[in-house]
């Protein structure tokens, strides 16, 4: 696929009334138990944003929720020697926070510590959102991005919220005429208040769609929380492994296939998908968990294996997953070919992973769209686009 120069947006003014170079807030870290990713993946946006065509800030967020000015030092956010970076050690201050404006009148941004005069940052032009799972992926800072009239790449509200939680994410698949495997879910006053009949249902759906089945959190990603159980005497310790991380469980049939993936992003004249990827079984691996993605660096197959039919299919249902959950910038739709031909997709992520690993970039890349590129285009689209009801 051959890419096309991004269009270029309104140079801002400075106060002065002098034009200035456009400026982005790396915004990442985060509540969610995929913080560390959150941090690998910013850092490796960092190095690639062209600092000649923009300013930029970095903003971590810390796991108890502070929003910290950090380093502008991509090499330590990177995962080294099995170990995983946090935005509490990149922080300038361990009590000084960031705060984003309020008034959509107002861009700017100002760092305050205590006991200390408030410091204005000045104004943010737009904010890349480089945060994964709850408290950041699933329309919460989308939101408050919105209230503050400040532009964002990525999803809007709805859409970063239902592509968050796996159970609405299926629903509006099947509502579209998308096909979804068998899944159930366990709500969580389903297991507080009667986890025999919560077990038993689980029990009849692993007897109608066989053993293994997978039970996942419903707002998480990253595979983190998956448990594969193989039998009932399995799920209580998978259940409460999941709620660790979400209180609503969702479970999931094994779909015989190949695991297949696919990148949408939003180019001037509307999305189009990217050449698909393969990942391959793990040997070192029961399936495709965290460690596999980001500790081992499993590899994926880019291009995936695939006729032109099977592309064209994968392709094709890879933006109609986009509009069917009303997406804009991004999305990387994960799917399974069976063994029967058939593809069904398994979700959605409206804000993969970044890093310099990860299937989302690689697949642009072997598309013709460069990682600078990538990350260009959706700061552009980001300007481009206003906040609000559109």
């Amino acid at each position: 696929m051959s890419s096309q120069t991004p269009s270029s947006s309104p140079v801002p003014a400075s106060s002065s009334g002098e034009p200035r170079k456009p400026r982005v807030a790396v915004v990442f870290g985060g509540r969610s138990s995929e913080h560390a990713i959150s941090v690998v993946t910013a850092g490796a946006v960092l190095r690639a944003i062209d600092r000649e065509k923009y300013d930029v800030l970095p903003i971590g967020i810390t796991v108890d929720g502070r929003w910290a000015l950090t380093a502008d030092a991509p090499e330590r956010m990177a995962i080294a020697d099995r170990q995983l970076p946090s935005v509490e050690r990149l922080a300038e201050s361990e009590e000084g926070s960031v705060v984003l404006p309020v008034d959509p009148g107002s861009r700017e941004v100002v760092y305050s510590e205590p006991g200390a005069v408030p410091k204005a940052l000045g104004d943010v032009d737009v904010v890349f959102p480089m945060l994964h799972g709850p408290y950041g992926e699933d329309g919460t800072l989308q939101g408050l991005l919105e209230l503050s009239g400040v532009p964002y790449v990525g999803a809007g509200v709805l859409a970063s919220a239902v592509g968050m939680d796996k159970e609405y994410m299926k629903r509006v698949f099947v509502s579209f005429g998308l096909p979804v495997g068998p899944y159930e879910v366990i709500r969580p006053r389903d297991w507080e208040r009667d986890p025999a009949t919560a077990r038993a249902r689980i029990t009849d759906f692993a007897a109608e769609h066989g053993w293994p089945v997978f039970v996942k959190p419903s707002r998480a990603g990253s595979s983190i929380g998956i448990t594969k159980v193989d039998g009932p005497d399995q799920l209580d310790a998978a259940i409460e492994e999941a709620r660790r991380h979400d209180p609503k469980v969702i479970v999931e049939a094994l779909l015989r296939g190949r695991e297949i993936e696919c990148g949408v992003l939003e180019f001037e004249d509307g999305p189009r998908a990217s050449v698909p990827a393969e990942i391959p079984p793990v040997s070192t691996h029961d399936f495709y968990d965290f460690e596999a993605k980001y500790i081992d660096a499993a590899p994926g197959v880019v291009p995936a294996p695939l006729t032109a039919e099977e592309t064209e299919r994968v392709q094709e249902l890879a933006v109609r997953a986009f509009d069917a959950v009303s997406c804009e910038g991004l999305v990387r739709a994960d799917f399974f070919l069976l063994d029967s031909g058939e593809f069904v997709i398994n979700e959605i992520n409206t804000m993969p992973g970044f890093t310099p690993i990860s299937m989302y970039p690689r697949m642009w890349q072997e598309s013709g769209v460069s990682y600078p590129e990538l990350v260009d285009r959706l700061i552009q689209a980001a300007l481009r686009r206003s906040t609000g009801l559109r």
